[in-house]
């Protein structure tokens, strides 16, 4: 069974920085793409960034130059750099990996960004 662990949420002020990370266990099989979504009060969740197996990333236009994902493969963990944080980017924060065709979800971390 494929479980997520993710870290390095929290309370930080407008114009500060986080990094997130989520760590993979159980996968058999290489991972696939990894991704990070946020959901935020009241809101649907939607998708931040991801990186596929080959590097390659795509990001939300509403966190373009401010957020760098990253993986380490020997770690199956994936990283949310966040910086130039605003209120706007207050939300519970979902990792997400593909292995093989099943998507797996972390237990959500809390960011809050403070005006």
């Amino acid at each position: 069974q494929v479980q997520l662990v993710e870290s390095g949420g929290g309370l930080v002020q407008a114009g500060g920085s986080l990094r997130l990370s989520c760590a993979a266990s159980g996968a058999r099989t290489s991972i696939n793409a990894m991704r990070w979504y946020r959901q935020a009060p009241g809101k649907q969740r939607e998708l931040v960034a991801v990186v596929t197996a080959g590097g390659n990333t795509n990001y939300a236009d509403s966190v373009k130059g401010r957020f760098t994902i990253s993986r380490d493969n020997a770690k199956d963990t994936v990283y949310l750099q966040m910086n130039s944080l605003k209120p706007d980017d207050t939300a519970v924060y979902y990792c997400n990996i593909l292995v093989f065709t099943t998507n797996y979800w972390g237990q959500g971390t809390q960011v809050t960004v403070s005006s």
